[in-house]
């Protein structure tokens, strides 16, 4: 047996920020990991897509490169996917290392192995017992399934598969189902790549059907449809069949019913809790019916005293962010401190398409749902200049303020609205006037000028909206 101040299940952004942040208080930590230190976020999720987004974002650019005065004399550029793959495997080595590094600095002893929650609310590993005043599970999570289509990894792929792809080439064709933030960033990558693309989601709108306003993911929808991804709402997917070739995807919509043949079908519908076989049970830690860990939110703590969850294995917003913060509430409550809670309705959420999403906040409807008078002021990113030099116009700012008073919310589609969206968090979390926001000097020519204006109008005069 193994005492530690803390032990931590799982090596994600939950699993490793609460390490590190717990051993940067002094604490002794133990983090259990069966695989690689990182998670989902860095092995096959957030770090990975993104790094093929950015080769689709340079594979798009220089095939613009003509509008920008650069003339390519061999002619037309291709894409070279294993490179791409290349250039992302080399990223995520990098990052690991320098993780595993830093849990090496601060002295968080890793141990490999599959750890399981005991009945006294220990962690057992491969025969050895590690016990802490605290545990934190970071279990993680893993690809959601559909009946009828079984994941082979090649014909049938989920995003665990697209961003650790060792293929030589693209497909040519490709079936995304689910329309949500993965599939949605995944269309991006193909359609800029130069693959038909066809994108299948069930629900009403084909591009984001939850989260962000409905005026900013229509602009979304509307660039992928333009760059040629065949997107279909309220499509009831059918049992895949494989052919000598490829896959034949049948589906209904409220035109009719089709068949489309590709060569590969990516399934995108969310993720699962990876509760199973962690030692709930034995341990009294409650799980609710669609396996997420019951916590209670303001402490991170489960239904066993002394145990947390923190990250995408309890249902908050499955987010490397949030996890982080969870993260930081858990080790405050062993600390003995007073922990701040996480307020889940103002978390940064970003969606990595192009054009970029980002939003913090209520939407319109769901500020009037909530009772509000509502104000509401939008500026479009054609008219900014820097977007025009950048030869990126697509985008929207959309502020949801309060008759009156703060912001509520802040969304946004365009060009690094990744980046600039953080003004908008600010301004909704500390509840900041939008006509105060509107008096800060924004460079010119900037993207975020079209923040400034758009805060400017709530003061009933303009620029140049």
């Amino acid at each position: 047996m193994s005492d530690y101040d803390v032990v931590v299940l799982g090596g994600g952004p939950g699993g490793y920020a609460a390490a590190l942040y717990a051993a940067s208080a002094g604490l002794s930590v133990a983090l259990v990991e069966k695989e690689k230190v990182g998670g989902t976020c860095l092995h096959r999720g957030c770090i990975p897509a993104k790094s093929l987004l950015h080769a689709a974002e340079v594979f798009r650019t220089v095939n613009h490169a003509a509008e920008h005065g650069v003339r390519l004399p061999e002619g037309k550029p291709e894409p070279d996917w294993p490179a791409a793959n290349r250039r992302r495997a080399g990223i995520v080595g990098q990052l690991h290392k320098g993780l595993s590094g830093l849990l090496k600095r601060r002295k968080v002893t890793v141990v490999d192995g599959w750890g399981r929650l005991t009945a006294d609310g220990a962690v057992s590993v491969d025969g050895d017992t590690l016990r802490g005043r605290g545990t934190i599970v970071c279990a993680g999570s893993v690809p959601r399934a559909i009946p009828g289509m079984d994941v082979d990894g090649e014909r049938v792929i989920t995003s665990d598969h697209a961003t650790n792809s060792e293929a030589d080439r693209l497909p040519e064709r490709i079936a995304v189902i689910g329309g949500g933030v993965i599939g949605s960033e995944f269309a991006s990558v193909y359609t800029d790549m130069g693959v038909s693309t066809t994108l299948l989601e069930a629900m009403q709108h084909g591009v984001l059907p939850i989260g962000p306003d409905r005026d900013v993911a229509d602009v979304l929808a509307r660039s992928l449809k333009r760059r040629g991804t065949d997107v279909h709402a309220e499509a009831r997917v059918g049992a895949l069949e494989r052919t000598g070739s490829g896959v034949l995807v049948p589906f209904e919509t409220p035109k009719g019913s089709e068949k489309i043949e590709v060569e590969q079908v990516l399934v995108s519908i969310g993720r699962l809790p990876a509760t199973k076989d962690i030692g709930a049970d034995e341990a009294g830690v409650r799980i609710d019916g669609r396996g997420f860990i019951e916590v209670d939110t303001t402490t991170m703590e489960t239904s066993r005293p002394g145990v947390y969850a923190v990250g995408d294995c309890v249902a908050t917003p499955g987010l490397a962010h949030v996890a982080y913060a969870e993260a930081v509430v858990a080790v405050d409550r062993i600390l003995g401190e007073q922990p701040v809670p996480v307020d889940y309705g103002k978390v940064p959420w970003v969606v990595y398409t192009h054009p970029e999403v980002a939003w913090t906040g209520m939407t319109e409807a769901e500020a009037r749902e909530a009772g509000y008078e509502v104000e509401v002021h939008k500026h479009s990113m054609a008219g900014n200049g820097r977007a025009m030099i950048l030869g990126e116009t697509d985008g929207l700012v959309k502020i949801v303020a309060q008759k009156d008073g703060p912001v509520l919310g802040f969304h946004m589609v365009g060009p690094w609205a990744s980046e600039l969206m953080h003004e908008g968090y600010l301004a909704v979390n500390w509840e900041a006037l939008p006509s105060d926001v509107g008096r800060l000097i924004h460079a010119h020519p900037s993207l975020s000028e079209a923040i400034g204006e758009t805060m400017i109008t709530f003061s009933g005069r303009s620029l140049h909206g």
